[in-house]
């Protein structure tokens, strides 16, 4: 099956398309590559300032709402999908970032077309005349294979790090208005305020190193061991849900099936045992080390490097040579 269009939900933070944005166009331009196929990216909000980038990463066309207004993004930017599809522009295949933006407004799509909706992805493949989405179950120790029938467009959610992004080096977006039709009550939903976590140094889920810590650490003070060895790194912090659920650490921390996916080029887990939940987290990382003073943790099955060792002994030893370079 050719797909002759793949539309893509796009967002933008600090002037800049967000990362799951980019990996998502990456995939869709690899799926259109040599039949001719087009990427087109739904924006959330003004485009103006982010069609060199979108269009860097492979879309030739944007839709963009323009400015929200203060309106929650799910119910506006459904509304204005729908009106471009009925309009005579459709997709063969939409996707969607999992984050709450993306699932809100695919929810929201899925009713309003009568399409059905498959979330939880990590990867999308064409196989002759089939569409496959592979989504993860059991607390990913086994991957599930769906094949779509019927009409679509289909629409598909992803995790976040399903893909890695890769620019083109793609001419600017042609920009295109999609206003956003008269919602009537539903409409009247408003963002009061947004609250973001204040941070330092790279973010956890854009990070080249992360350096995470579980309850083998013993107390909460002795998180500050992880903190500074991320910091020496260049890295980000991380977290086992353990120590977030103890309340340890803020849950922005959190890595695992129920917190952030990360797949760094080095992932060093300090005092974890290794939950099937929290390496569905990071088992795609390039490089693991694990140190752990219990030689069969199951961390030990996925890491590159195993240090069985007392991480209070291990973790000052590592700063101390590195310190000293």
């Amino acid at each position: 099956m050719a797909l002759s269009s793949i539309w893509v939900l796009a967002q933008g933070a600090n002037g800049a398309p967000t990362s799951a944005t980019l990996e998502l166009l990456t995939k869709a331009r690899s799926l259109v590559a040599g039949n001719g196929g087009t990427v087109t990216a739904f924006y959330v909000g003004d485009a103006a300032d982010v069609a060199g980038a979108l269009g860097e990463y492979g879309a030739t066309k944007v839709y963009a709402t323009g400015d929200l207004a203060g309106n929650l993004p799910g119910a506006a930017v459904a509304s204005a999908i729908k009106a471009v599809i009925d309009g005579g522009d459709k997709p063969d295949v939409f996707l969607f970032p999992q984050d709450y933006v993306g699932r809100d407004v695919v929810s929201r799509l899925s009713v309003k077309l009568d399409r059905s909706v498959l979330t939880n992805n990590v990867d999308l493949a064409i196989e002759g005349d089939s569409v496959k989405a592979t989504t993860p179950v059991f607390g990913g120790t086994q991957n599930v294979t769906t094949t779509f029938t019927g009409e679509g467009p289909y629409l598909l959610a992803f995790r976040p790090k399903s893909f890695a992004a890769e620019s083109a080096g793609g001419a600017a977006a042609e920009v295109v208005a999609a206003p956003i039709p008269d919602l009537g009550a539903t409409g009247g939903a408003k963002v009061e305020a947004v609250h973001v976590e204040e941070t330092t140094g790279p973010k956890l889920d854009e990070a080249n190193v992360v350096v995470s810590g579980g309850r083998g650490l013993g107390e909460a003070g002795k998180f500050e061991l992880i903190e500074a060895l991320a910091k020496q790194l260049k890295g980000a912090p991380g977290a086992s849900r353990a120590i977030v659920d103890a309340g340890w650490v803020p849950y922005s921390y959190q890595v695992g099936q129920t917190g952030k996916v990360v797949k760094p080029t080095v992932y060093i887990a300090a005092g974890i045992s290794g939950a099937t939940q929290h390496m569905v987290g990071m088992k795609g990382s390039k490089n693991i080390i694990a140190i752990n003073k219990d030689k069969e943790a199951p961390i030990f099955g996925v890491a590159d490097l195993g240090i069985v060792g007392d991480v209070h002994k291990v973790l000052p030893k590592l700063l101390e040579a590195l310190q000293a370079r």
